[in-house]
Order: structure tokens, then sequence, then C-alpha cells
């Protein structure tokens, strides 16, 4: 099953990600961290609304999108202090 992810699309698709659903739970995008392209599509380091964040990536030749989880921005702020 594809991976949902929301995003605003005002002159192209997949322009920038503002949610996603993670196990079930809808997840809003606080920011977006990073953003590049490479041949398979779009790809953005995201920051959830909790402090998760998240790896999106758009394959455009599959029109679908995958989804990353990389950790939590708050636990790593926390054990650097």
């Amino acid at each position: 099953m594809p991976s949902a992810v929301e995003c605003r699309s005002d002159y192209a698709y997949a322009q920038r990600p503002v949610a996603l659903t993670w196990e079930g739970r809808r997840l809003e995008v606080a920011g977006v961290q990073a953003e590049w392209r490479t041949p398979a599509g779009k790809h953005f380091r995201v920051r959830v609304a909790e402090g998760r964040v998240f790896e999106l990536t758009y394959v455009e030749p599959l029109d679908e999108w995958q989804i990353q989880p990389l950790g939590d921005e708050s636990r790593t702020t926390a054990e650097g202090s």
C-alpha cells in the first residue's frame, strides 16, 4: 500500500509536504528541514509537530510516496545538552 503524504502543489505536484500518515496517525509537518532532487524524484526531510523527523520521497516514475523515519529531534536535542 502506498504511503500517504498530503502536499501543497501550487504550480507543480509535490511542491511542499504538509502532513503524512504514519502508523495510522495523521501527523502535520511543522517544518521542512531540507529538500533535494535525485533521478528517482523529490526528497524532503521534515519535522512533524511532535518532534519526529522523517524523510519523504516522491518517486515520480511510480507516482508514489515513500516514508522513512529518521528519529526524534527533541530526543537528539536533549541528549546533546
